[in-house]
């Protein structure tokens, strides 16, 4: 039997992988688009790739740890991560750039499920649960901490190619500890793949997130962005009707009759659209805004970041007063405050006043980030604990993914109509391309081709209008989290007095 708290500290390390990795990348997109020649769909992609990957193979990647042994997926897991990182490196256009990611995030379902498996097997008792539960919090906090730094720091002072490459040393430190600590745990009796039902799943969501990336070029309402919604909704549809004939599905759909477990995914869910997907938007504000370099950037996102792991070690003392559903809708609540917060203070270009929003989202974020992880772990059998964190990590990351979908596009058409009214004046109107590279930071080749004395106008124009364009993602984010705490409130509140989450 190997040492609790390392395998506890080996597994909140794989998974703070995993947070550092989708954190390094946002601060760096405008070099990535710069570099690369990129659109903001490219750049757009090269987050939701990533995401997309992910989200739709961790809940196959959970019954596939249950199978084959937790431990030995999460190594399997970190290889196919390792490689991918590699390919991400030596990536010579979007399109290569993109698929590497993607195969990245295959890798990354497998390690993360596995590991999310080990600890949720491992601590079973409710006092050593919470407090596994808060340090791997604590290790997301961290990870995000330190990943708009690192990846701004990387970028300014060698290449952005090499927040991939670092990844290589990392991974193989985390497989020597995960020989060395994890002991290998299975359910191959309970746990079944399932390739329809991962197959539907996976071409569903990809259906929905391509026509929200795309929608912003192809136009909502055309015919290319209503088949790719349809086609979507109707592939989603019949995996639901495929799972309910499986005699051991990737996920029990019966799950979703109790109310309790409802609202801690909704919760999930709630914390990804409104708090986690920011770390992406808010970088490109802060370089597109203020004109801060990589490394400013990623140092401007601290007040974020480091609210978020002073919180995250502050919930279990929260425990003591309030029960998991109350942490749930007061995080939430606290979430949509700070983004309010963070969209009035947007277009005053004050940067305190910007990180004051930050600092309020990152709180609530901290108070949620492990409680929504053990409310939903802890509805779910202990010796289903794969499919348990296929469910949660599947419910986060497609949050996140459809998040910077759908706010991406927001941005983007807020965008347009902006730096159409600002520039009108002087004989400048947008194609959809140049308000993508506006939006993705690379706005001197937007207006490459304009003469010199037009560019400035054309630049500054297009700061202002990024500006307007970016104030209504966190209000429509801080108005999403209040929705979701509304409905977390309602929907636990009646079984709270029978069971406790």
């Amino acid at each position: 039997m190997k040492n609790t708290n390392w395998t506890l500290y080996t597994c909140s390390g794989v998974c703070a992988l995993i947070m550092l990795d989708t954190n390094v990348v946002a601060v760096s997109l405008p070099s990535i688009a710069r570099s690369l020649n990129a659109s903001f769909v490219d750049v757009e992609w090269v987050v939701s790739a990533y995401m997309l990957a992910f989200a739709s193979f961790l809940l196959p990647a959970g019954s596939i740890a249950d199978r084959l042994g937790r431990r030995r997926v999460m190594l399997y897991g970190l290889a196919v991560f390792a490689l991918a990182s590699l390919l991400c490196g030596l990536a010579w256009t979007p399109f290569v750039l993109n698929v590497a990611r993607a195969i990245k995030g295959l890798g990354a379902a497998l390690l993360l499920t596995s590991a999310l498996a080990v600890i949720g097997h491992t601590f079973h008792a409710e006092k050593e649960r919470a407090r596994a539960w808060s340090v791997w919090g604590a290790a997301m906090g961290v990870a995000m901490t330190v990943a708009p730094l690192l990846g701004g720091l990387v970028t300014s002072a060698i290449n952005w190619r090499w927040i991939f490459y670092l990844n290589l040393p990392v991974v193989a430190i985390l497989m020597w500890l995960v020989r060395k600590h994890v002991d290998e745990s299975k359910d191959a009796s309970n746990a079944s793949f399932d390739p329809a039902g991962a197959l539907l799943f996976s071409a569903g969501l990809f259906c929905i997130i391509w026509g929200l990336i795309d929608a912003s070029v192809a136009g909502w309402s055309s015919h290319a962005t209503v088949l790719r919604f349809a086609a979507g909704a109707a592939l989603l549809l019949v995996f639901v009707l495929v799972e309910r004939r499986q005699r051991a599905p990737m996920v029990d759909l019966s799950l979703f009759g109790r109310r309790v477990f409802v609202g801690a995914v909704l919760g999930m869910f709630g914390y990804a659209i409104a708090a986690q997907v920011m770390m992406t938007f808010l970088p490109l504000y802060l370089q597109n805004a203020f004109g801060f370099s990589a490394v400013l950037a990623g140092c401007a996102m601290l007040p974020f970041a480091v609210a978020m792991v002073v919180f995250s070690r502050l919930a279990p003392r929260a425990m003591r007063v309030l029960d998991d559903r109350g942490i749930l809708v007061t995080g939430l609540l606290i979430v949509a405050v700070g983004n309010f917060a963070t969209a009035l203070a947007a277009a005053s270009l004050q940067y305190g006043w910007v990180a004051a929003g930050m600092l309020v989202t990152g709180a609530g974020a901290g108070l949620l980030n492990g409680t929504t992880q053990k409310a939903i772990l802890a509805c779910i059998p202990r010796e289903r604990t794969g499919m348990g964190s296929g469910i949660s990590t599947t419910t986060r990351f497609v949050g996140i993914v459809l998040a910077v979908g759908a706010l991406g596009a927001v941005l983007a058409m807020r965008t347009a109509d902006s730096f159409d009214k600002l520039a009108w004046l002087h004989g400048l109107k947008a194609s959809p391309e140049m308000i993508g590279r506006i939006v993705a930071g690379n706005a001197a080749d937007a207006f490459g081709q304009l003469p010199p004395a037009m560019q400035a106008v054309a630049q500054e124009a297009a700061r202002h209008a990024f500006i307007d364009g970016f104030a209504s993602v966190p209000y429509l984010a801080g108005g999403l989290a209040a929705v979701v705490a509304a409905l977390v409130f309602v929907l636990a509140r009646p079984v709270q007095k029978a069971e406790k989450v």
